[in-house]
């Protein structure tokens, strides 16, 4: 279950070096408004105030709110901030890697099926195009 934890902190990072992942609560919610959030993550003690913000710019949308089992401080340093309490992914690819490097039972399989089904809708444009 480390190295399961370990692999999916590392794809924050690298999401966040390849400008796929924003971070805190502005931006975030931002991202929301515009619906370019493809999944948006929220640590384990992050504030009720926060998470009920998301949720709520999320409901009604195809945009997913996921609590994972990282708080603040370990969110912040994957990051290379002093701690996070929310971050959203712009790429819907790293999205779907980060939920499948986390541990079972983090994610429900209807999240990992609509990630996907998205995933695949986006390589058949590409193809397309």
């Amino acid at each position: 279950m480390e190295q399961q934890q370990n692999k999916a902190i590392g794809l924050l990072g690298l999401a966040r070096k390849a400008g796929k992942l924003q971070t805190g609560e502005e931006t975030v919610g931002s991202m929301l408004l515009q619906k370019h959030a493809r999944l948006t993550v929220l640590a384990s003690d992050a504030g009720a105030a926060v998470a009920r913000k998301m949720h709520n710019l999320a409901e009604g949308t195809r945009q997913r709110v996921l609590t994972v089992p990282f708080d603040k401080l370990t969110l912040g340093a994957a990051l290379g901030r002093q701690s996070v309490s929310v971050a959203a992914f712009s790429d819907v690819s790293m999205a779907l890697a980060f939920v499948k490097a986390l541990p079972e039972g983090t994610a429900e399989q209807a999240l990992v099926d609509d990630l996907e089904r998205r995933v695949s809708r986006v390589r058949a444009k590409r193809k397309k195009n």
